[in-house]
């Protein structure tokens, strides 16, 4: 039979046996769509939108919809089916089932601080481990990648969409219209809705089980409610929660832009499109979920850079001082421990070097020793000053820009500091002749003019002292809340956020005030600066 004939049949096609991987989400919004939901079969031909129906997903309930809800599980006749379906479907017995040889870790349970919800999973050394020891290597069998969701042609219904999304995945993912995880996402909440009969169906009930929690059971703030947002105040964090979130709401509209491509060689589709079948709140869900777990592999091909291992995160806890990290080998994904175990210890791999801000935002977790951690200033030459023009190519020709970022790394913000200086100093010069020398300058004290120099370090110490006076608590108050064993998780990861985000800026401030000491005549004042450059 021809792709063409394949396509256009009518008959509904047999669940495979074996569907494709994908990035191993916990999905508190796959978990939201009950597992008994049959998609139904669609006859209708799109030329253009069709009328919007009821959203399917919403309707559904039952006990394996693990987190539709915040209702208890205090039903014995509900535990004791729940227990049974976690034994039948138990995730490392059916990954051995499916080809996973012998390995060196145990799936192990951690009480969730929310008693309306399942204690979370971790994966620990299943007995003593030396560093360089293979603990796991999971075959490229069951883990998904794009390559394999959009290369096999053989999968299944649930190929019509992403053979759809195979035709147009170039242009939409190079134009940022429609990203890896968004096809990902998409991907495993139509792969729930064919329930027991998915190949992956062990696999999302552990991701549902999990519902996108890393190993200090807190959601991304992307799933916050505004309330909980607020613990973020005066953190650039929060801003950043509200673009991503914008985000992925733009990839959700561009959904159904997909799915009206496939409509023309697509005249009957078993599923409703994407924004009929899901509300972008089960979307937005199912994206921070795979966003939470999903593997950046190294040295593969584009297809295949995301992927969701089974025992990969968030059952594998991530730790910025760890060197161990999931690795891309002939035919499988393995994981080589960097450091000895004992039985029964949780097994960590490294995060990349990545910000606590970042690591809030997609894992939920903040890292107190995360060497990686930093801030950013941003820097402007004024656009109103005469000579906006002369001093942009002056910065350009020593490797700045109009608008320049600065980043301050944890344990250096002296020299961040350094670094800003010349930058700011070109933006009060009036000569010429200085603008190259001041921007070339070396050392912390500029020799060009004590009033200018203490304009630019007061300018730098008022900026740190806005930004610190942004946050609506103070250094004792953050340590008070942190003292306290209960205190809320999300509530104590946005402090802990927020505190070392404040010990930055304080050694910033620190740094600028030595500075201002050092200035030869305290009794200078500072030069006037109508286009002073602008910081934020």
């Amino acid at each position: 039979m021809d792709v063409s004939s394949y396509l256009h049949q009518t008959k509904p096609i047999p669940s495979p046996i074996l569907r494709p991987p994908l990035h191993p989400p916990p999905l508190s919004v796959l978990a939201r769509i009950s597992f008994s939901l049959r998609p139904r079969r669609r006859t209708t031909s799109y030329s253009f939108r069709p009328s919007r129906k009821t959203n399917t997903c919403l309707a559904s309930s039952g006990s394996d919809t693990l987190v539709a809800s915040n209702r208890k599980e205090d039903s014995s006749k509900s535990v004791a089916s729940n227990k049974e379906e976690e034994d039948e479907f138990d995730l490392k017995s059916w990954m051995h089932k499916n080809g996973l040889p012998p390995c060196k870790v145990v799936l192990k349970e951690k009480p969730s601080y929310d008693k309306n919800h399942r204690p979370i999973h971790y994966v620990a050394a299943s007995e003593d481990l030396q560093a360089g020891d293979v603990a796991f290597s999971v075959p490229n069998s069951l883990v998904v990648t794009l390559e394999r969701v959009l290369g096999n042609e053989n999968i299944g219904k649930t190929f019509y969409l992403f053979y759809c999304l195979g035709l147009h995945a170039a242009e939409l993912l190079t134009t940022n219209k429609l990203s890896e995880l968004a096809c990902l996402a998409l991907y495993l909440m139509y792969e729930k809705k064919q329930g027991k009969k998915s190949f992956w169906y062990p696999y999302i009930r552990e991701l549902d089980r999990q519902r996108g929690r890393g190993q200090l059971a807190v959601e991304s703030p992307l799933l916050w409610t505004e309330t909980e947002l607020a613990y973020l105040t005066g953190s650039p964090t929060k801003h950043e929660v509200m673009e991503r979130a914008e985000g992925i709401k733009r990839e959700y509209n561009e959904l159904d832009t997909v799915w009206f491509m496939a409509g023309s060689l697509f005249q009957q589709y078993p599923y409703d499109i994407p924004t009929e079948a899901f509300p972008f709140e089960i979307f937005k869900q199912a994206f921070v979920a795979v966003q939470s777990c999903v593997v950046h592999l190294q040295k593969v091909s584009l297809a295949r850079r995301f992927a969701l291992v089974p025992l990969g995160p968030p059952l594998l806890a991530y730790r910025s001082n760890c060197k161990s990290m999931l690795t891309a080998v002939d035919g499988a994904v393995q994981l080589v421990v960097d450091r000895p175990y004992k039985a029964g210890e949780p097994i960590v791999v490294w995060c990349g070097p990545q910000p606590n801000s970042k690591l809030l935002l997609n894992y939920g977790f903040v890292d107190d020793d995360n060497a990686f951690d930093r801030l950013v200033v941003v820097g402007a030459l004024n656009t109103e000053d005469p000579q906006y023009q002369d001093k942009r190519m002056v910065a350009q020709r020593n490797g700045k820009l109009s608008v320049q970022t600065f980043h301050v790394s944890v344990g250096k913000e002296k020299e961040a500091v350094s670094d800003m200086l010349p930058y700011l100093r070109l933006g009060y010069v009036s000569d010429p002749s200085e603008m190259q020398s001041v921007i070339s300058s070396q050392g912390p004290i500029c020799p060009v003019s004590p009033c200018m120099e203490r304009a630019v370090l007061g300018q730098l110490a008022d900026y740190f002292e806005t930004r610190l006076a942004g946050y609506p608590t103070t250094f004792r108050e953050d340590d008070s809340m942190l003292a306290d064993f209960n205190l809320d998780p999300k509530k104590r990861v946005a402090t802990q956020l927020v505190r070392l985000e404040k010990k930055m800026l304080n050694a910033c401030l620190k740094a600028t005030v030595d500075l201002i000491n050092q200035l030869p005549d305290n009794t200078v004042s500072p030069c006037p600066a109508p286009y002073a450059p602008i910081l934020r």
